[in-house]
Parts: structure tokens; sequence; C-alpha cells
């Protein structure tokens, strides 16, 4: 069974930056796609961002274009979530995910990180709170 370690995540100010990361120890994830969803109150779970570990394909969420920064590292099995200039409705609890099967090969980007169907691992979570 594949786990998902996540770290980051924390208390900020507007205009402050986090970094999230996402690790898969001893598990081969160089075929699929990791991305963070996350969900704040009362709202529903949103994709925010994915990356596909083979050639770094990224899919953002137009709400966090140009302030959050998706990567990988595939030699330590691990992508991370560079959030900048952090605004209060960035406000939430932001989940990783991981692939368990490959979608298939038409399948662009937008459609693989808002899907998922093909999410097979999920991490337990990292609270983000960016106050005004």
């Amino acid at each position: 069974q594949v786990q998902l370690v996540e770290s980051g995540g924390g208390v900020v100010q507007s205009g402050d930056s986090l970094r999230l990361s996402c690790a898969a120890p001893g598990f081969t994830l160089d075929y699929y796609a990791i991305g963070w969803f996350r969900q704040a109150p009362g709202k529903e779970r949103e994709a925010v961002s994915c990356v596909k570990m083979t050639d770094g394909s990224t899919y953002y969420a137009d709400s966090v274009k140009g302030r959050f920064t998706v990567s990988r590292d595939r030699t330590k099995n691990t992508a991370y979530l560079e959030m900048s200039n952090l605004k209060p409705e960035d406000t939430a609890i932001y989940y990783c995910a991981a692939e368990s099967r490959r979608p298939p090969s038409w399948m662009n980007m937008d459609e693989r990180c808002k899907t998922v169907e093909y999410i097979g691992y999920w991490g337990k979570g990292s609270q983000v709170t960016v106050s005004s």
C-alpha cells in the first residue's frame, strides 16, 4: 500500500509564501501524476495543481496561476507545491494525491488533474491558513 507523506502548510499572513511537499517512500511514481486538491469549509474540493512525474507537464487552477508553482524531483520521488502571494481565499486543507492507474494517452493535464478517476492514493492533508 502506497502512503503519501505530506509536509508543509501552516499559518501565514496574506502575501506570504509556503511550500508543500508530497513524497511516496518506497514507491516509484514515474508513470503517474501527483496533484494537490484543496477543500475549504463549506466548499467543494478543488483541483489546485498537478504535475506529471515523467515530463513535468503541469496543470494549474485559474485561481492560482501565476502564484503557485508545482515541481517534482524524480530522484526523491517527491513533488512540491510552492505557494506565493497567498491570499485568505487560499485557506483550506490541501491534500496530496497520486494516480494508481495510468490515464489514456490522449488525456491532457487539465482533464487528468480535474478527474479523480485515476487517483488511488491520498495524503492526510495539510492545513493552510492565510490571515488578512
